[in-house]
């Protein structure tokens, strides 16, 4: 397994589907970075070479994506920010009902039951 971005990729997937693996790329991401890469989607992260791993690594560098902890730590702080402010959809997420508009009087359950914060 190659250790990258915080991430394990697996040997066996090709690069497009392990890129993909990495909390902050999703599919279409990783496809632009193949495709400016000039990789096959076929390519296995097994055959990767040292200077297509530090043509991955300096092509995200450039996008200035934010990825894992980076990323998981902007999405808490602009949860809390809604709940510091008592905006609406913060003392929903405090109650653990609904966000985004969906009807409580029957479909509420598996909000009530996840009561993220």
């Amino acid at each position: 397994m190659l250790y990258l971005l915080e991430t394990n990729l697996p040997d066996q997937k090709p690069v497009f589907f392990a890129l993909a693996r990495v909390y902050g790329i999703g599919e279409g991401t990783a496809f632009l970075i193949c495709k400016k890469l000039g990789f096959s989607l076929n390519l296995k992260v097994k055959n990767l070479n040292q200077e297509q791993i530090a043509e991955i690594l300096q092509l995200i560098d450039t996008l200035n994506l934010s990825l894992n902890n980076e990323l998981k730590k902007l999405k808490s702080i602009s949860l809390k920010k809604l709940v510091n402010i008592k905006s609406y959809r913060g003392l929903r997420r405090v109650r653990g009902l609904p966000v985004r508009g969906q009807r409580t009087h029957t479909n509420a359950k598996s909000a009530k039951k996840n009561k993220r914060f």
